[in-house]
């Protein structure tokens, strides 16, 4: 293939990840995949292609930087960065600890910078590069029971449009891949429930679980299908600050900012009252 890349995909395990490192290989891409385990890189080395493991906890921000920099040294420069290592965090705001909501945010948050942080200044060097995160639907619209996980990709969005435009002079593309329900690993193994305490939540929460646990492994979407999209979007010439992936998502998303709108139209009024009075307004 003309145009070989070097991929960078943080979490190749399993789910979106693995899926994406597969499709990449299978067009012929060089794929670096980080792993958690010594198995688990022996499995992702053996399937077929140019696929590289690295054994990474991506809490541990000074291997994050050795692996990144011995990726550019021994083969050569990462043009996609797929920052995509995560999980999901079930339980409600009162009933879950906050240790709960900094192990998320390490994860989520600051493991995901700290990549972006290893790769960006050789791809600012080049002036060349595609940085992408997996942040999700839920980086966007809420739900209950999911406030942490729902902060922590609400932080990670705000982090990467502001990046997009901070890098967009070095021709280095950002986006934000925001998957709906897709049949991965995120409802169960790679998720961390919260113990039930309070029964004043009983009525709202307890469908809510019942229903994740329960749809676990029925999702609608194919994580063959999101990562043929991806690549879609990697290859094109200008790529999206964001990237929804699902019916769901498309369906769900809209109808938050429906939402927002209708909240904007309803109070605009008073949002408008607040400046000085002897300040002109714009005509």
């Amino acid at each position: 293939m003309s145009d070989t890349k070097t991929f960078l995909i943080t979490g190749v395990s399993t789910g979106l990840g693995r899926a994406l490192a597969r499709a990449a290989l299978a067009e012929g891409h060089r794929v670096v995949g980080t792993v958690r385990t010594p198995a688990d890189a022996q499995a992702f080395e053996a399937l077929a292609g140019d696929a590289h493991a690295r054994l990474l906890d991506v809490t541990d921000h000074a291997a994050v930087d050795a692996v990144v920099d011995e990726t550019e040294r021994e083969l050569g420069p990462v043009d996609v960065l797929v920052a995509n290592a995560g999980y999901g965090h079930d339980g409600l705001f009162e009933e879950s600890s906050m240790d709960d909501l900094r192990r998320q945010f390490e994860v989520n948050v600051y493991g995901t910078v700290a990549v972006i942080k290893a790769v960006l200044p050789h791809m600012r060097e080049r002036r060349s590069g595609h940085i992408i995160a997996v942040t999700s639907m839920g980086g966007l619209i809420t739900m209950p029971g999911l406030s942490f996980y729902h902060g922590s990709k609400f932080a990670v969005e705000g982090i990467l449009e502001t990046l997009g435009k901070e890098v967009a002079g070095f021709g280095i593309h950002v986006t934000a891949v925001e998957p709906g329900s897709f049949r991965t690993d995120w409802a169960g193994r790679s998720m961390s429930r919260a113990p039930r305490a309070i029964a004043d939540y009983d009525e709202l929460f307890e469908p809510l679980r019942a229903r994740r646990v329960n749809g676990n492994g029925k999702q609608p979407g194919d994580p063959d299908k999101a990562a043929a999209a991806v690549l879609r979007m990697v290859a094109a010439g200008r790529p999206p600050a964001r990237l929804l992936l699902g019916p769901d998502a498309l369906r769900l998303v809209r109808a938050g900012r429906e939402a927002f709108e209708r909240d904007l139209r309803e109070w605009a009024e008073l949002s408008a009252s607040t400046d000085f009075d002897n300040v002109s307004q714009p005509a």
